[in-house]
């Protein structure tokens, strides 16, 4: 009869979730306070219970991580949660980390998890960056240290140098470390040093943007031969930002998003324009494009030719940063303050310092609504009203 109330707990869908769990905790309870050995039920009653308490994991999760393990005895998961504990993992990591990759509670703690957790920690990471790092990024565990993570990162470090670098590059992209050093990493870095790439932006690359060696080695020939193709200079940044922004975005959205700008008069030289002036604008979603170009032509009045001279001003936020500035400058043109032929588009681009002491701090005397304007109380009316 316990047994059959157990399995009603576990199947129904309970509609108070708190409750529920207060409920089954109460029949985990009840069951284990019985003589016996433990059952199928009560085996997966245990795994639950452990899930939700010793490693964090939300009700719903632990039932459906408990369909792929089971805890028999809480010696070796114990064992396991004790380590990540004592090396900064909170229940949060844990829970991300078991709900990722459930047979880690069943690893070897000192053979398979303390030698990677101290190699990391010997490179300079924090124990809460590193305990960040290891539930982010599962695989990282269940790779070899001797034959991959250590090779890997020693080539990494001949061309960032130092541990700090190495660091950096690993919490912008931790899978670079499950990268096969002969296959993936020497050829990509080969496809660089083909076009004259000087070691110091590899360098920069590797920390700023590691996911780009990731990268399927066809396709990162394929966009390196298209961006010189494009004119950008091998011996500049820009070169390697425009590599990845292309490899971030699949040829279909390439497209979609050359078609918005289409869409507004761009031509094609335009475009080129826009991305060699800023490569990352073609990382901005297609809805963003598409709102923040209808803004400076329909509410701005500005030529997409002219848009096209500034495209950082894709990057910021139109409703943080676009919006307010303009709402500044409109009350400040209303005050004839400021002249109606003001370059907007410094305006727009420039600093928070700058564009503060200009246009800011300079009237908010004289003219108080700049600050409410500033802080997104007026909505933006237009230059002509």
């Amino acid at each position: 009869m316990l047994r059959f109330f157990c399995k009603t707990v576990l199947l129904t869908k309970a509609k108070d979730s708190r409750s529920s769990q207060a409920l089954f905790l109460r029949t985990i309870s009840s069951t284990e306070s019985t003589s016996g050995t433990l059952g199928s039920i009560d085996q997966k009653n245990l795994t639950i219970s452990y899930l939700m308490n010793s490693c964090g994991l939300p009700f719903k999760a632990a039932i459906s991580t408990a369909q792929k393990i089971r805890i028999e005895t809480t010696e070796r998961p114990d064992s396991v949660i004790e380590l990540l504990q004592t090396n900064g993992f909170t229940k949060a990591h844990m829970a991300n980390l078991i709900t990722k990759y459930p047979p880690l509670l069943f690893v070897n703690p000192v053979k398979t998890l303390k030698p990677k957790i101290e190699f990391f920690q010997s490179l300079g990471f924090s124990r809460s960056d590193l305990a960040r790092l290891l539930s982010s990024d599962k695989s990282i565990l269940l790779r070899s240290l001797q034959k991959q993570i250590i090779p890997t990162l020693n080539y990494l470090k001949t061309f960032v140098h130092t541990n700090e670098n190495l660091v950096s590059a690993l919490k912008r992209c931790s899978s670079v470390v499950g990268c096969n050093v002969k296959r993936i990493l020497e050829p990509n870095i080969a496809t660089l040093r083909s076009y004259g790439v000087p070691d110091s932006n590899i360098l920069r690359m590797i920390t700023l943007h590691p996911k780009l060696l990731t990268v399927n080695v066809y396709r990162f020939k394929d966009v390196a031969a298209t961006v010189n193709k494009m004119g950008f200079d091998p011996n500049g940044c820009a070169f390697i930002i425009a590599i990845f922004a292309m490899s971030m975005v699949s040829k279909q959205k390439w497209e979609k998003k050359r078609e918005v700008f289409r869409s507004f008069g761009w031509s094609d030289e335009e475009f080129l324009l826009a991305f060699k002036l800023q490569p990352m604008v073609m990382l901005t979603s297609e809805k963003k494009l598409v709102i923040v170009m209808d803004f400076f032509v329909k509410d701005l009045h500005l030529k997409p030719s002219a848009v096209a001279k500034y495209p950082n001003l894709f990057l910021v936020s139109l409703e943080r940063r676009i919006i307010p500035r303009c709402s500044v400058l409109q009350v400040l043109m209303s005050k004839g303050h400021i002249e109606k032929d003001l370059n907007i588009f410094s305006a727009l681009i420039c600093n928070k310092q700058p564009f503060d002491k200009r246009f800011v701090t300079r009237y908010e005397g004289e003219v108080p609504e700049v600050i409410k304007a500033y802080k997104g109380e007026m909505g933006f009316l237009g230059f002509d009203s």
